[in-house]
């Protein structure tokens, strides 16, 4: 018995009404008509997809590759616009090559030549149809976009009113959460694990990723503004622009949007623009040194046990092949001193690298929010350089030919205006004075020192130093050697 493969296909949306639009419909038609011609059906093909384009059929290029192999002589299908809507140009070379074409409801089968002929042409009236029908939808998506009208599925965090606009729905403040952190530093896979671990669904209903995280720090959409993807391989959607290149609102009147000034942080610092806030310090340190120790041995954090300063990991039962200890008052004394010479020796007006550390730490202890803002003026001119650098890319990539492309020349003006206006409010916060008097003048900072108390002498000694890496002793009850034992890691300037 011969055999013969299946080829269904109906639309991801079924709005005709037409039984035979159902895969359960159209494949007992196959079978009565395999059974009836004695063939046996040796593979269904299916797609589930849009009635009016032919884009990345999986099944239905699979089953034309089955024919082209001469894995199996005929295919069946129910009709001539379910099988290509693309003219001619499918159903000829099949045809050409031999290969046996059966239509059920146009009762076609390619094995009679005088059907040749119908079929090529009811699969160009077939194209025809569809072209028609894509440039009604397109106009009419388009129409809607204009006014504000979401097309799709309500975003995470969102739902649609009756008149298509948008409103917070319960998940908004997962929304807010989400840039929250970000903005704060936390990275999109630990945001996720967290969300996770709240037992708060994600947008599919199961775990978080960090690429659904970083879609919503990223869709325009939590701005309150419509979109559209610029192509099916671009990472994330672009805000959509109207004929006259405005973007379009589509929350409902009163619906308030993301913070744009969270939005916008929470996206430099994922970018890597700008480094995210400082969370809360856990807890209270009770010591000069705790967090700047590590253990040479095992790279542990060496907290106090007792009078001295101790490997962590050790101390907690893990391997460590040489672990590292000393005496509080020994290391505490011999930091202290390494820190004083090394700070009064850097020289404020040399443009030692130090000082400059320094400088920027001592001004973010000193005036927060003065330096805050400069930080924040430098991480949006970064941004906004990367701006326009990304722009430049997609155009390269083909990205803006289709129709976003005649909004190029804008885009990149603004891209450029935000530059420069980012630039000139960096520069005018640059000036901000820090006062390193005392880091130049032994006399003063010990002064300093003996006046601070114990939270200030470790933000002072944090300023200059980043780490500090200890040694094992020689021996047992061997006299501390802090030049022999600590290796200590200098602040450097942050970068640009």
């Amino acid at each position: 018995m011969e055999e013969i493969d299946l080829y269904l296909r109906k639309s991801a949306i079924v709005r005709e009404g037409v039984e035979a639009l159902t895969f359960q419909t159209q494949e007992e038609r196959g079978r009565e008509w395999a059974k009836q011609h004695g063939y046996h059906v040796r593979k269904v093909w299916r797609d589930n997809l849009s009635a009016w384009t032919d884009t990345k059929r999986p099944d239905f290029e699979r089953a034309l590759a089955a024919l082209r192999r001469k894995e199996v002589p005929a295919l069946w299908c129910y009709a001539v616009d379910r099988f290509s809507r693309n003219g001619a140009s499918t159903v000829a070379k099949l045809l050409e090559d031999g290969a046996r074409l059966i239509f059920y409801y146009e009762r076609l089968d390619s094995a009679e030549p005088r059907d040749h002929e119908r079929i090529i042409t009811d699969a160009m009236r077939a194209k025809a149809s569809s072209d028609l029908l894509s440039r009604r939808v397109r106009d009419t998506k388009e129409t809607q976009r204009r006014k504000g009208i979401w097309l799709g599925a309500a975003p995470y965090g969102l739902r649609k009113d009756k008149s298509g606009k948008l409103r917070h729905d319960k998940d908004w403040c997962i929304v807010l959460r989400i840039l929250t952190e970000a903005a704060d530093g936390v990275s999109p896979r630990k945001i996720g694990r967290r969300l996770s671990d709240d037992r708060t669904p994600s947008p599919k209903g199961g775990d978080w990723n960090a690429s659904t995280v970083r879609r919503i720090i990223y869709n325009p959409v939590y701005e309150g503004l419509q979109v559209v993807a610029l192509s099916r391989d671009y990472t994330w959607p672009v805000a959509y622009r109207d004929d006259q290149g405005n973007t379009v609102g589509v929350f409902a009147e009163g619906v308030e949007p993301a913070p744009a000034a969270l939005v916008a942080r929470a996206r430099r610092v994922h970018s890597g623009h700008q480094r995210g806030a400082l969370g809360p310090r856990i807890g209270k340190a009770s010591h000069l040194l705790t967090d700047l120790l590590r253990c040479a041995g095992c790279g542990s954090k060496m907290p106090t046990s007792g009078r001295s300063y101790v490997c962590n990991g050790h101390a907690m039962g893990k391997p460590c092949p040489a672990p590292a200890s000393a005496m509080r008052e020994r290391i505490e004394e011999y930091v202290y001193r390494e820190w004083l010479v090394a700070v009064t020796s850097a020289g404020v007006d040399d443009g030692d690298p130090l000082m400059i550390a320094v400088a920027e730490r001592w001004a973010a202890l000193t005036a927060p929010e003065e330096t805050e803002a400069a930080q924040d003026a430098l991480a949006a001119v970064k941004a906004a350089e990367a701006a326009v650098e990304r722009l430049a890319n997609d155009r390269a990539k083909g990205l803006y030919d289709g129709a976003m492309g005649k909004h190029f020349p804008r885009l990149v003006a603004e891209a450029e205006q935000r530059l420069r206006e980012a630039q000139e409010r960096a520069d005018a916060l640059s000036g901000h004075h820090v006062d390193l008097t005392m880091f130049d003048d032994e006399e003063l900072l010990y002064q300093a020192w003996e006046a601070a108390d114990l939270p200030m002498r470790r933000d002072l000694l944090r300023v200059a130093i980043d780490k500090i890496t200890v040694t094992q002793a020689a021996r047992r009850g061997a006299p501390f050697d802090g030049d022999a034992r600590c290796t200590i890691e200098w602040a450097t300037p942050a970068e640009d």
